[in-house]
């Protein structure tokens, strides 16, 4: 290896450039990763577009994303997990481990998680990275480098299916056919789920959600979600669309779960009186926790396909096209980036 790698840049909004950055090495519990496939995320098209997301804000030079996989080539002098050689999925927020939410078990919320493409944490558009050992899961072979990375975003939809307590019988709205809109469809129907109905206005995004299991899809651009009669046991919210939010509450049934997935803005005007008078359950998500090993046995058993959702691949010198080629065709629906493709 040599002493230096290749890593596209977010320089300033709209500007991403690629740069020759040192070769990282791990730390003494680190393993050193050479980087196969990277999804692209909406939090990276934010980043590039706004350079900011709320509080985080993009001061200086970032690497952009988070949703990786890769090799393991070189581990750190204290690493005890035998991770040499092998393919891993990367989880990509790296807790304390010691706080008092670590402490409890949801380390999705300490407060000094150090998060790729968060600033001011760099990120995996890059050829190598590093990372806690324990954060590099194996995946058996059944798995390809593009299903590995996106392992994380079906983590998201994972950790929402739990939060709402989707199991078998279970009848499922989920309002947003995105990436993690059509993931949380497709474990909620490996989890059990008898009922999935996902709505959108992208005729392209239901008709793939009707090929990956949903039960039922719905065209809110058209048809009203109220006139299809439609009263599910949880709602799975991952459009962040204000309108879609308090239509998808109205419909749960009485004693129902609302599950806040999609990042909308800063404040949403909820129908207190169906939450109250229904005693509907809400809570917000952020991230996951735990979630690998069963990301890992969906996958690989083919109760969840991923590859369906890859929709283009760009290298590093084509970072931008990946992250404006959505906003360009509504076909696209996760663009790949390739390290190691130039």
């Amino acid at each position: 290896m040599t002493d230096s790698m290749r890593a596209a840049v977010l320089r300033n909004v709209r500007d991403v450039v690629t740069e020759e950055r040192p070769m990282p090495v791990p730390g003494p519990r680190e393993v050193l990763v050479r980087v196969s496939s990277v999804g692209v995320c909406g939090s990276d098209v934010h980043y590039f577009e706004h350079g900011r997301i709320g509080d985080f804000v993009v001061n200086a030079p970032l690497v952009l994303g988070h949703e990786a996989s890769g090799e393991v080539v070189a581990v750190g002098s204290d690493t005890t997990h035998g991770l040499l050689g092998k393919r891993v999925s990367l989880e990509p927020g790296v807790p304390d481990l010691t706080c008092e939410q670590c402490r409890a078990g949801r380390y999705n919320l300490c407060p000094n998680v150090q998060f790729f493409a968060t600033p001011p944490v760099d990120g995996a558009f890059c050829e190598y990275v590093t990372i806690l050992e324990e954060f590099a899961y194996p995946v058996p072979d059944t798995i390809d480098d593009d299903a590995a990375a996106l392992l994380e975003p079906l983590s998201v939809g994972i950790w929402a299916c739990r939060k709402g307590e989707v199991t078998a019988g279970s009848r499922v709205l989920v309002t947003g056919a995105g990436p993690i809109g059509l993931m949380a469809a497709e474990v909620a129907r490996a989890f059990g789920a008898a009922e999935v109905v996902v709505t959108d206005v992208n005729a392209y995004r239901l008709a793939l959600a009707a090929d990956l299991g949903a039960t039922g899809i719905i065209d809110v651009g058209r048809d009203s979600l109220e006139d299809s009669g439609f009263e599910p046991d949880v709602l799975l919210e991952c459009s962040g669309n204000a309108g879609a939010t308090v239509a998808g509450i109205r419909s749960v049934t009485r004693g129902g779960h609302v599950v806040l997935v999609g990042m909308g803005g800063g404040a949403l005007p909820l129908p207190v009186s169906d939450i109250q008078t229904r005693e509907l359950r809400l809570t917000g998500t952020f991230r996951y926790a735990n979630t690998w090993p069963s990301a890992i046995a969906l996958t690989s058993s083919g109760a969840v396909d991923l590859n369906r959702l890859v929709t283009g691949h760009h290298g590093l010198d084509d970072v931008t096209g990946a992250l404006t080629g959505a906003a360009k065709d509504d076909h696209v629906i996760k663009a790949v980036v390739t390290p190691w493709a130039d």
